[in-house]
């Protein structure tokens, strides 16, 4: 199963932070080193030095790294417009040597729009903007070099585009689609996604969901087994009950809770749930780490769930 770290940076976390974990992530043998696409703080706490972008923050670490691959969890299709977005990551993924995904989905925290001035439609607006993003930015992709590519859209219109520059991995930038939307996710997964992401859920929940998004892909002429199944979870391990307790304290959360909705607890309750999660489906998970400053834990999760 591929391991990779999870960053949630909105919380209080500078760039320097942020590649100490890429850094160390790759060290130790993570597959990939992803990060939310946030501009404020969720709950109380101190915002700390403020928001960094998640693109900015990708194209450095781009250039920091070396075998790790990069992306968002996901970026928001309210913040920046598809075309723009197509270069941006274009650009990211040459500058890491093919080494980039796009986690792309409808925005959803009306807050972070408010504090920086960023329209907030409705949610079928929201989801109408993301469905022809999608088509967008794969278009623009995908398009045949010294072609030129249009697209009729209602809110995102393109007219004789190069669509450049092209991304250097073989196939495209692989797009991530995820969440528990029960009829325009799985659709829009099956047609635009290299990868199906379930976050935050329980292991019967991300059975479900999955399960669903097979349904779709079927209807759609699309083979399920073609597109990547992933899950996302808090992380929390310690060697012991109290290294448990201490870095749930350390994260704001309940060590009991964190069991039940985790990668959490000891060494073998970490595996269990781990081994559950394959047996729902998922071959990739993302492992939320939410104390960027105890690079130990990187470490001890990573021996525990290879061991």
């Amino acid at each position: 199963m591929d391991l990779r770290i999870f960053t949630e940076p909105q919380q209080g976390a500078t760039y320097d932070d942020l590649l100490a974990v890429a850094r160390a992530a790759e060290d130790l043998g993570y597959d990939a080193f992803f990060r939310s696409d946030h501009y404020l703080r969720m709950g109380d706490g101190d915002p700390g030095p403020g928001p960094t972008d998640a693109w900015t923050t990708l194209a450095g670490l781009a250039r920091e790294t070396h075998r790790i691959r990069l992306g968002t969890l996901v970026t928001s299709a309210t913040f920046r417009l598809p075309g723009p977005l197509a270069v941006t990551v274009a650009q990211v993924d040459a500058m890491s040597g093919g080494r980039v995904e796009l986690g792309l989905g409808a925005g959803w925290f009306e807050a972070e729009h408010a504090a920086y001035g960023i329209p907030f439609p409705p949610l079928k607006e929201r989801f109408d903007r993301l469905e022809e993003q999608l088509a967008v930015v794969t278009g623009l992709w995908r398009a045949p070099a010294g072609s030129r590519w249009d697209h009729d859209g209602s809110h995102y219109p393109v007219s004789d585009s190069p669509g450049l520059p092209k991304p250097v991995q073989e196939g495209g930038v692989p797009v991530i689609v995820g969440g528990g939307g029960k009829r325009r996710t799985p659709s829009l997964a099956a047609r635009y996604a290299a990868e199906f992401n379930v976050p935050f859920s329980s292991v019967e929940d991300t059975a479900r969901l999955f399960a669903r998004v097979d349904t779709v892909c079927d209807e759609h002429g699309r083979d399920p087994m073609s597109l990547v199944h992933s899950a996302a979870q808090v992380v929390c391990i310690g060697r012991d009950d109290a290294a448990v307790r201490r870095r749930a304290e350390a994260i704001g959360r309940d060590p009991d809770e964190l069991r039940r909705n985790g990668v959490a607890g000891t060494p073998e309750e970490a595996r269990d749930r781990l081994g559950r999660l394959a047996e729902a489906g998922a071959a990739r998970v993302y492992l939320q780490m939410l104390d960027l400053a105890d690079l130990d834990h990187l470490a001890d999760a990573h021996a525990a769930l290879t061991a």
